[in-house]
């Protein structure tokens, strides 16, 4: 199959070549088919292929117009024989839409008018098919339609309008700017994207390179101050400027930028300016400014008093904004003393451009003369402020201090003075109108009070309303007239296991004086009072005191708050002294000083007892069971040692009352029952025995007995009691109640056992049960209030 494409006269031999030489000459694909021949009762013969078709690139003119459809190209197939049995097929981009086949002659037609800057070219595939099976004929095959660009396009300048610019005196030739514009033609066709720039508006200002589009400036020395802005129109026209071609246009603004090439000038060579003597020194009296025809910091100006004979009243200084010399005053003026003053004066640029020094200099100078004026002028104070003192509680009428002024006129009027009672402090004051003494008139509290501001006023007799102030301020000088006080409420906490000398509490004072009279504390106790024997009071030289204890312990259940009272003096002259009276508390702490509880409790609360305590009840609980079962053997077995019944005779079975009448070996039986057995064997000294009858039997030697007691337990020490009992023959021939209330050895802990402790004092210390734990606090507290009482 071929394609052949007809677009315009001017490809007729395009044409002509894409038929002759096919894809030969233009990268063209060569598409061949296989044909196979059946013959009846032969095999089949493959015969060396054919060419199929071939074909080129299409081309497609953008923009088309005409009333009908653009014609593109034509396919045809070899296998074509003209009869209509080939139907030809198109895929692809814009196929049935842009692009449409006849499928019985192969003809393509354009039904749209195309843009190239929208899309450049569409790619299409094109088959060859049997109309009567549907079987492809020839294998699918790919081929492009380029769209052919045409001038319709104008270039166009994308950045535009364009300001810049460009400093003044500029050499010719500097460059301003470099515009470019943009042309959506085919740049690799023809010269429709080929773009010249010519300018149409600002010459001979501005000139444009054709090529490139930079604009130049094109005249020497361009003044800012006699043009300032410029406005260029530079165009841009495709087919490199032929007739034909298309244009476009863009304005570029040019402003020229100052440079410092124009001193400074004063419009005049004299001035003359009038200030009165009343001018306040530090105010502006006067103005004067030199022109400078630049601008910005070309313009910027200083301003000098470079000689004459007020260069040391007035200064003058540069106002940034306006760029004006701002006359001052240093000095107060006197009309009575110069009437007036010459003045030189100079006005310079301050950043110079060396290129146009040539055009200098770029400073002027000239001459002011100041006069004077007279004028009547208020009473003048010999002091800007005043600064006095009185004590506090002064009586009324005190003097204070005493202000002066006087008419700095030639006629020296005579001065009246007043107290401006503007505020509520100035009433605290009266003023001698002629003399200026202040004086009270009120009495003053330092504490309330420290400091007072007032105002005095000076008016000449004969000119009243001239009036010049004065600030005068007041100090009130203390005095000691308050007492020292505590800083604040105290609470004071002793713990009931406190220690003597130990430090409950610091305490401080505060006065209301000032640190001459009120700085120094000093603390004691009543001396009125009789030794307190609970705590003292120790002054630490340091504005503070110290609270310690006195004795060992303290009990909230036999007294749970202490007063204390301190007496507190100041260092002033006369010194002054003051009582307070100090709560402490008793309470309940930790072993670290942390405190538990404030209030004070009974041994067993409503509340419940402690685990500690039920411990202890219960450990009293054993012993007694313990010391009863002892009790019942030791019965039963001397019962059963008796040899003469208690029935008197056998036939009387009858049931007798037996009284037994036996009154003991009165204070020698005590011996039989000695109190060292409830102690610690090792405690006892000896042995001791009845001393009513002679024992027959070998008594146990001491230390025997001690060494055997301290291997055995408690069970092993009863057992060897009872059988001693039963085997002495010292004992009485009747029942008898003995107590075997062995302890055992002693604990690291030591015994809690109650007993002697009516005979024996101990200073011995209970606080390691608080080391117990938990189960042991409420023991511990028991203890340390019982030790309590016992010392109170």
């Amino acid at each position: 199959m071929r394609i052949t494409s007809c677009i315009c006269p001017v490809l007729v031999c395009l044409c002509f070549v894409q038929r002759c030489y096919g894809a030969a000459h233009h990268g063209s694909i060569k598409v061949t088919r296989n044909q196979t021949k059946h013959v009846e009762g032969e095999t089949e013969v493959h015969h060396r292929p054919k060419r199929g078709w071939v074909w080129n690139q299409f081309f497609v003119l953008e923009e088309h117009m005409g009333p009908d459809p653009q014609y593109v190209g034509k396919l045809h197939s070899n296998s074509d024989k003209g009869d209509g049995s080939v139907k030809y097929i198109l895929t692809g981009e814009g196929a049935g839409t842009i692009f449409i086949i006849d499928d019985t002659t192969g003809d393509i037609h354009s039904t749209k008018s195309l843009d190239r800057e929208q899309k450049t070219h569409y790619v299409l595939h094109a088959q060859a098919i049997d109309r009567r099976t549907n079987k492809p004929l020839e294998p699918e095959s790919e081929f492009i339609i380029k769209v052919q660009d045409i001038n319709d396009n104008a270039p166009k300048f994308t950045d535009g309008p364009y300001i810049v610019t460009v400093p003044e005196m500029s050499e010719m030739g500097t460059s301003v700017l470099q515009v470019t514009a943009t042309d959506a033609d085919d740049p690799t066709y023809g010269n429709s994207a080929r773009v010249v720039y010519s300018i149409l508006q600002g010459q001979p200002y501005f000139s444009v390179d054709p090529k490139t589009g930079v604009i130049r400036t094109a005249l020497h020395n361009m003044d800012r101050e006699a043009r300032e802005h410029y406005s260029v129109v530079i165009q841009a026209k495709d087919m490199a400027g032929q007739v034909g071609g298309l244009s476009g246009s863009t304005t570029v603004n040019i402003t020229l930028t100052d440079v410092n090439d124009n001193p400074p000038r004063f419009p005049q060579k004299h001035y003359q300016l009038y200030v009165p003597e009343s001018a306040q020194v530090g105010s502006a009296v006067g103005k004067i400014k030199a022109n400078d025809a630049d601008t910005g910091s070309n313009a910027d100006m200083k301003y000098t008093i470079i000689n004459g004979d007020g260069s040391g009243v007035f200064s003058i200084s540069t106002d940034k904004e306006t760029r004006e010399g701002i006359l001052s005053l240093k000095k107060p003026l006197n009309y009575e003393k110069k009437k007036s003053y010459t003045l030189n004066i100079e006005g310079a640029n301050t950043h110079l451009d060396f290129r146009f020094s040539h055009l200098g200099p770029f400073k002027d100078v000239t001459m002011l003369k100041i006069i004077v004026g007279d004028v009547d002028e208020p009473p003048l104070f010999t002091m800007p402020s005043y600064v006095m003192e009185v004590y506090e509680n002064a009586k009324i009428g005190t003097p204070v201090g005493t202000v002066t002024a006087q008419d700095p006129d030639a006629a020296n009027s005579l001065v009246r003075y007043f107290i401006d009672h503007n505020t509520e402090e100035d009433r605290y004051f009266t003023i001698d109108a002629s003399t200026g003494t202040i004086k009270t008139a009120k009495i003053f509290d330092r504490e309330e009070t420290p400091w007072y501001n007032i105002t005095v006023a000076a008016s000449e007799i004969d000119n009243p309303g001239l009036v010049s102030h004065v600030p005068v301020g007041v100090r009130i000088l203390d005095v000691n007239d308050n007492p020292p006080e505590l800083a604040r409420d105290y609470d004071v906490v002793v713990c009931e296991n406190a220690k003597p000398g130990q430090v409950i509490q610091t305490i401080t004072a505060t006065d209301k004086d000032n640190s001459a009279n009120g700085a120094r504390f000093h603390f004691s106790l009543d001396e009125g009072l009789s030794l307190n024997p609970n705590f003292t009071l120790r002054n630490n030289e340091d504005n503070t005191a110290s609270i310690l204890t006195r004795r060992r312990r303290y009990s909230r259940t036999t007294q749970d708050t202490y007063y204390l009272p301190v007496l507190i003096s100041d260092g002033g002259v006369p010194p002054l002294s003051s009582s307070s009276t100090l709560t402490i508390r008793v309470c309940a702490c930790e072993r670290d000083g942390r405190v538990r509880t404030c209030h004070a409790e009974a041994f067993l609360s409503s509340a419940g007892l402690s685990t500690g305590a039920l411990i202890a009840i219960l450990l009293c609980i054993v012993i007694l069971l313990v010391f009863s079962l002892a009790i019942v053997v030791l019965f039963i077995t001397l019962r059963r040692s008796k040899k003469e019944p208690l029935i008197i005779s056998e036939e009387d079975v009858r049931e007798n009352v037996v009284t037994y009448d036996d009154e003991g070996g009165g204070e020698e039986d005590t011996e039989a029952f000695d109190i060292t057995a409830l102690r610690n064997p090792s405690a006892a000294e000896e042995l001791k025995y009845r001393r009513d009858v002679r024992p027959e039997a070998k008594p146990v030697s001491r230390h025997h007995l001690s060494s055997s007691l301290d291997s055995i337990d408690v069970q092993e020490f009863i057992k060897q009691r009872l059988a001693e009992a039963d085997l002495d023959p010292s004992v009485p021939p009747y029942d008898s109640l003995q107590t075997y209330a062995y302890e055992g050895h002693r604990s690291e802990a030591g015994s809690i056992s109650s007993l002697d402790s009516t005979t024996t004092h101990s200073d011995q210390d209970y606080n390691y049960l608080g080391d117990w734990g938990p189960e042991f606090k409420k023991l511990a507290e028991l203890y340390g209030e019982i030790e309590s009482e016992r010392t109170t």
